[in-house]
């Protein structure tokens, strides 16, 4: 494992990078709100979601609401649905180990499993498994030292909460730079903006994502089909 997890590193550096920093991010703000840096380290074990996490932090100072708690969590989360279910075929093979495989199916995660070749003497299976133990352990590591950090030194957390917001609209206009089919991206954003003036600004991005499961559901073949070509 140690053989195959050196050889994957490389591939994993762009991650490396970007989830310590988010993860950091996570830590101190997680701090600021009066919780233990420890706090930070099992978030970032067993929770392993970077937008949810930073939702959970509100979650957690807004009082007992477990309804709400899952809803924004399911909202949150709705669009781990749409790549996830494109990855069950490929885990079944991993036994046990599936499990940990579905946890730790994050977005970059995904992006490099479908993307990366494996490099030589390195099977399918082992590039996907060690890919997310790493990528785990980049977000675990930012995690915990943005806590220790926090903990530390006096830092402003005025707006470091955005930093989710940020991230999202800077992969969407990578995605949308280098693909040549867009129109998902353009369906994800109609449906967005009806259900914006529908729902108004408390409930719209529920409504977006339940609306975009069933588009994409009913559509999916054809709009696979425009994709691969």
């Amino acid at each position: 494992m140690k053989k195959t997890l050196r050889a994957v590193f490389p591939l994993t550096v762009p991650v490396l990078t970007g989830y310590v920093f988010m993860g950091m991010a996570f830590g101190i703000l997680l701090v600021s709100k009066g919780f233990a840096p420890l706090w930070a380290f099992v978030m970032g074990v067993f929770i392993y979601a970077g937008s949810g996490q930073f939702v959970a932090v509100g979650l957690m100072t807004a009082g007992f609401d477990p309804l709400g708690a899952f809803l924004v969590t399911l909202m949150v989360n709705a669009r781990h649905f749409f790549y996830g279910v494109s990855m069950l075929e490929r885990f079944k093979s991993f036994g046990k180990a599936r499990w940990y495989m579905i946890f730790a199916l994050t977005d970059e995660t995904f992006a490099l499993c479908v993307s990366a070749k494996a490099p030589e003497g390195i099977s399918e299976k082992n590039l996907y498994l060690a890919v997310s133990v790493l990528d785990h352990i980049y977000w675990i590591a930012g995690c915990t030292l943005g806590g220790i950090i926090g903990s530390a030194l006096p830092i402003n957390t005025a707006g470091i909460d955005f930093v989710m917001t940020a991230l999202f609209v800077v992969i969407f206009l990578g995605q949308w730079k280098s693909k040549a089919n867009r129109n998902p991206a353009l369906i994800g954003l109609g449906a967005s903006a009806v259900c914006r003036v529908i729902f108004g600004p408390d409930l719209f991005i529920l409504a977006s994502m339940a609306a975009l499961v069933v588009i994409f559901s009913l559509f999916r073949k054809p709009i696979e089909r425009e994709i691969s070509e």
